[in-house]
This record gives C-alpha cells, sequence and structure tokens, in this order.
C-alpha cells in the first residue's frame, strides 16, 4: 500500500525528525486532503493534513497504481494547525 526511497526516508528523517515508517499510523479518517500545485514535476502531488498521535502531521504523496508514494512527513507548522483547525469548524 505504501512506498518510498530508502534515501529520501532518511533524508526527512533527518531534516524532520519523521520517519516514514509512521504512515501506518496516519489518521486517514480526520485528514484533510489538497492538490499540491507548487509542484511542476508533471506528477500529481497531494497534501494531507492528519494527525500522528496527539499531533498534526502534513503527508506530501502521490498516488502511484495501487499504491501511495510518500515523499515528505513532517509536523505541521502553527499556520498550517490554525488552516486545519478553520477547515475542519
Amino acid at each position: 500500500m505504501y512506498e518510498w526511497d530508502e534515501k529520501k526516508a532518511a533524508g526527512n528523517l533527518a531534516k524532520h525528525g519523521v520517519a516514514f515508517e509512521a504512515i501506518y499510523r496516519f489518521d486517514w479518517e480526520t485528514m484533510i486532503e489538497e492538490v499540491d500545485e507548487r509542484d511542476e514535476s508533471g506528477e500529481l502531488r497531494c497534501k494531507a493534513m492528519g494527525f500522528l498521535g496527539a499531533k498534526l502531521h502534513v503527508l506530501i504523496y502521490t498516488p502511484r497504481a495501487q499504491k501511495i508514494r510518500i515523499i515528505s512527513l513532517r509536523k505541521a507548522t502553527k499556520r498550517e494547525e490554525r488552516d486545519y483547525a478553520k477547515k475542519k469548524a
């Protein structure tokens, strides 16, 4: 169901302190999702804000066939937390 590049995962862990394996605890039911329009690779990228435990996280991913390819997973910024709260209100 999930896949990722191991080098990218190591870089994400070093930069953001979040392992891609945490995706198995991502709460898809309470997440908010939108297309990430900043990407220019030509590949559809999605931004999902959802919870890992009690903390809001941001997941950037691309759907590929029957899998979700993880690009980035990090804790949400204060601004993203406010945006999430407004959208869920």
